[in-house]
């Protein structure tokens, strides 16, 4: 099989490079452009991001010599050359929205790492192992845009990656009420300790942005299409706190939860174990075989030990017990920069492209 041609937009980034790392080697995908800013363009990607690459895993050789483009100014020449791109810019939440339409409307699928179309009532923002079937808006998205092929499709924030997929089996129990403390690693602001020591033997109890988009967004995950529109649900109500620590990758969180019909620990325990989605049964290549693990042990997960289970895409939980406040409480874990951003958006790829979404053009 002749593998799709992609492009990586903001390809010098954190989650750029992240995505660049992930897709060396994939059966079903190949890296043939690189876009960034105006100030990288015209460099070979090696000369570009060589000296503020941040992963402990080696540049791949195969896009060392690719010429970067500006990411802005070349969409055409980016568009004749791939089937699909990644975006991962760091630009105005306004130019985000029109770089990637431009980008759809130029006859080329966007899947987004960005928060510009989360709250675009036709763009898809997928979880594929929990809302897959929001994918049928974009029908109603080409129409709008003017399209056959083009659209955009969007990961939702790092942050609830950890929570939601341990929320969304317990949903048919009428979750009422969810608080959610999420202890968030620095890639997640697209650095590492080098590049900000201040983060050193700290904790800093705000990210900005971060709490509306983890009480809110799960809402749309949960939403249902009407009339071509994703509608988001009316419950749970959640709060959160976001808090940034001294953790190089992988965002905990510390949930509390109660339910219009209490479960018996061993049903949640039971649906956790068994809960998968259409990337389990599809087989596609970035799907954990298992999405939650469990971990009986007090002091588990652990964020150094645990956030790489499963290549990075798996989520780990434990610490299921009752409280006197709330039904339960427990604690999960994603990898941010995996599940939570380039390894989410490749696996949401890999499903576009096994229900015909994306095409070699």
């Amino acid at each position: 099989m002749s593998k799709l041609k992609v492009g990586i937009i903001g390809g010098t980034g954190m989650v750029g490079q992240r995505f660049i790392s992930l897709l060396e080697n994939h059966p079903w995908f190949e890296v043939v452009s690189i876009a960034a800013s105006a100030n990288s363009a015209g460099k070979t990607y090696e000369q570009a991001a060589g000296s503020r690459w941040k992963l402990s895993a080696p540049m791949p050789d195969s896009v060392k010599n690719i010429v970067v483009r500006d990411a802005a100014a070349h969409v055409k020449e980016i568009c004749a050359e791939v089937d699909f791109v990644f975006c991962a810019v760091d630009m105005k939440k306004d130019e985000i929205k029109r770089l990637e339409e431009e980008y759809a409307k130029n006859e080329t699928p966007v899947v987004s790492n960005n928060s510009a179309h989360r709250w675009t009532p036709d763009v898809p923002m997928l979880i594929p192992e929990i809302n897959s079937q929001h994918v049928k808006v974009i029908d109603s998205q080409r129409k709008r845009l003017g399209t056959k092929n083009g659209f955009i499709a969007v990961k939702p924030n790092c942050s609830i990656q950890s929570y939601v997929p341990a929320l969304a089996p317990l949903l048919k129990f009428g979750i009422k009420n969810v608080i959610a403390c999420t202890y968030q690693a620095i890639s997640g602001a697209g650095k590492n300790f080098s590049d900000w020591p201040e983060m050193l033997d700290n904790v800093i109890p705000y990210i900005g942005g971060e709490e509306e988009k983890s009480e809110q967004e799960p809402l749309k995950i949960w939403g249902s299409v009407q009339n071509g529109e994703i509608v988001k649900a009316a419950s749970p109500l959640i709060t959160t706190q976001c808090i940034r620590v001294p953790v190089t990758d992988g965002h905990l969180a510390a949930v509390f939860i109660s339910f219009e019909n209490k479960p018996s620990k061993e049903e949640i325990l039971e649906l956790w174990e068994n809960y998968s989605g259409e990337p389990q049964s599809l087989q596609l290549p970035s799907a954990p075989k298992q999405f939650i693990k469990y971990f009986e042990e007090d002091n588990r997960p652990q964020t150094k030990l645990d956030r790489d289970i499963e290549n990075g895409m798996g989520i780990t939980a434990g610490r299921l017990r009752e409280d006197h406040l709330y039904d339960y409480k427990f604690v999960c874990l994603s990898h941010n920069t995996i599940r939570g951003a380039a390894g989410g958006a490749v696996l949401m790829a890999e499903y576009l492209k096994a229900k015909g979404y994306i095409q070699a053009k």
